[in-house]
């Protein structure tokens, strides 16, 4: 039975029961919890070291209002960071290749940086509709365009991680679909492509990373224009 590339992007059952649920919630199970001891691991060592590094770059452009979204920034890094990473190994489920979760959390997340700027200067919110300098007869045709962009930037947060991650996903499935046809066949070539494949894997790792980083820079450069 001919099955296709893109069952693995499927959401998983069993007995008719989802269990993306399962799969969004298993990686906060995943992380150590600090101690009470004053002397930590070496693994919540590093953990509280990436943590402070990653808040202290993400909130440097940000005024004092902005601060307070630091805890909610720091835990979608982690949390995406995460699932990206867990969805690189062999029968598992990535819930970010499903473009409704990453909606999910672009759209409120980007409603809220335009309600708070609405709220606390709605001048400025709304002089980025309209460049300084303008020339009246385009004044009508630019606040059309930057509204329209204004309302594209949570549906391309969303769209940028799925699409990167299917990619990727799809890419690996056809190489390794690749080396188990060329191995009885052609085995050097085949040993080649497997190369190809750990490279790209690889490479699939620090886009994972890579991509859970963009996400949430875009969102605090969005909350930068607000506060």
């Amino acid at each position: 039975m001919m099955v296709s590339f893109f069952d693995q992007f499927a959401s998983p059952s069993f007995l008719g029961i989802p269990l993306i649920a399962i799969a969004i919630a298993l990686p906060w199970i995943l992380f150590p919890t600090p101690p009470s001891r004053w002397i930590n691991n070496r693994l919540i060592t590093v953990q509280t070291w990436f943590i402070n590094r990653f808040t202290n770059q993400l909130m440097m452009p940000l005024n004092v209002g902005g601060h307070k979204w630091a805890l909610l920034l720091a835990s979608l890094m982690v949390f995406l960071i995460t699932i990206n990473m867990l969805g690189l190994l062999p029968y598992t489920f990535t819930p970010t290749t499903q473009l409704s979760l990453n909606m999910g959390f672009a759209v409120p997340l980007w409603l809220a940086t335009v309600i708070i700027g609405m709220r606390n200067q709605p001048t400025v919110a709304l002089g980025h509709l309209l460049p300084e300098g303008t020339p009246i007869p385009l004044i009508p045709v630019l606040i059309i365009i930057e509204t329209i962009s204004l309302f594209i930037r949570p549906l391309a947060l969303g769209v940028r991680l799925t699409a990167n991650l299917t990619a990727g996903h799809l890419l690996i499935q056809l190489i390794a679909t690749a080396v188990f046809v060329l191995l009885p066949m052609m085995p050097t070539v085949a040993i080649l492509t497997a190369v190809v494949l750990f490279l790209l894997t690889l490479l699939e790792v620090a886009v994972a990373m890579i991509q859970a980083y963009v996400f949430v820079l875009l969102l605090s450069l969005y909350l930068q224009e607000n506060v």
